[in-house]
């Protein structure tokens, strides 16, 4: 089975990269999508972040990456996608997700698969790496160092 695993990844983060390598073992392939949230202020590009993504899941043959600014179902429509995977971190998060994903369902018939994240690494977000970067925090043990480094140049700039 082909599933998408969609989301803004600004920047990716070894939560998402555990989130990949788990769906990687799990379906036949696996497309990363990063999309546009309008809800959110992006740090890097999208073609920023595909690079990245790409760098990071270099070692997953089934994975490959893409990017998209319209609605999900219409990139999944057209990529012949039945199935999305997400990465759960807390009730917060399948609070946020459960109404897209139904929304999705009723759309176009796209499903919803929601993995846990593995605990260790439940608290990382994009949002508190950017932070813990602004303010000269370690960032090991959050991000792929290739993402640390970007992220560090970008706060450089």
């Amino acid at each position: 089975m082909r599933v998408a695993c969609p989301g803004s990844f600004d920047p990716v983060t070894l939560g998402h990269l555990n989130i990949f390598e788990r769906s990687a073992a799990l379906y036949d392939e696996v497309v990363v999508l990063v999309t546009y949230n309008p809800n959110k202020q992006g740090m890097f590009t999208a073609s920023e972040r595909v690079a990245l993504i790409e760098s990071v899941v270099s070692h997953l043959p089934n994975v490959t990456v893409d990017s998209w600014s319209g609605l999900l179902v219409d990139y999944t429509t057209a990529h012949d996608i039945p199935a999305l995977v997400k990465g759960l971190r807390s009730s917060l998060d399948y609070e946020y997700e459960l109404p897209m994903a139904q929304m999705n369902k009723r759309l176009s018939g796209v499903e919803t698969n929601f993995l846990m994240t593995d605990p260790e690494l439940g608290y990382i977000s994009s949002t508190l790496c950017k932070e813990v970067a602004k303010y000269g925090g370690s960032l090991e043990g959050l991000l792929p160092e290739v993402v640390v480094a970007a992220l560090l140049e970008k706060m450089r700039g």
